[in-house]
């Protein structure tokens, strides 16, 4: 039986457009991505994409060489079956009246959340976590009046002191010239 949700890191050129061809392949596969998580690395260049796939409905396999097709992407590594630390962050704005507020204050503490905004008839809750602790703190706070929500979708790393994705340097931009000029431009070659 296949795992049911798996987690890949991929790092890939920070460049424009590389979100749009990865995704194309994706959906020219009929995949479904669960999450999707992206922001800068530790490599100068290079952004840490992190995917989450349901295994039970994806080939993950034929997921990460379609992935590889993308000229971009410098290294991926699936992370499902290592020692990892994965969260998840989620603000939610939920409706707090005076008479609810100190019900609302018990909930977020019992998930050692913080209120980051209130006004009058909201408060707004940070949570970070498991996406189980996520979700449970989203149907506490249910029945108080959700007003908005937002997800980051997992982060995730590997456990211990070696990195998750080894063997990257700084990617250097592409010199090159066009017809016509005689100093070299950075650029890119797309």
């Amino acid at each position: 039986m296949k795992t049911a949700k798996h987690t890949i890191v991929a790092l890939v050129e920070n460049r424009p457009g590389v979100l749009n061809r990865i995704a194309s392949k994706w959906r020219q596969r009929g995949f479904n991505i669960e999450s999707l998580a992206v922001g800068h690395s530790e490599v100068p260049g290079l952004s840490r994409m992190t995917f989450v796939v349901d295994g039970a409905t994806t080939d993950v396999e034929q997921v990460t060489k379609q992935l590889f097709k993308v000229i971009e992407v410098v290294k991926m590594t699936d992370l499902t079956d290592e020692p990892m630390v994965a969260r998840e962050l989620a603000l939610i704005k939920v409706s707090a009246s005076p008479a609810n507020r100190s019900a609302i204050l018990m909930v977020v503490d019992i998930f050692r959340a913080d209120i980051i905004d209130v006004s009058q008839e909201s408060v707004v809750v940070e949570v970070t976590g498991v996406e189980e602790k996520i979700d449970a703190i989203i149907e506490m706070l249910r029945p108080y009046g959700i007003r908005e929500l937002v997800r980051t979708g997992r982060v995730a790393m590997t456990r211990g002191a070696a990195p998750t994705v080894e063997g990257v340097e700084a990617v250097r931009p592409v010199r090159f010239r066009p017809a016509g000029e005689g100093k070299p431009r950075v650029g890119s070659l797309l």
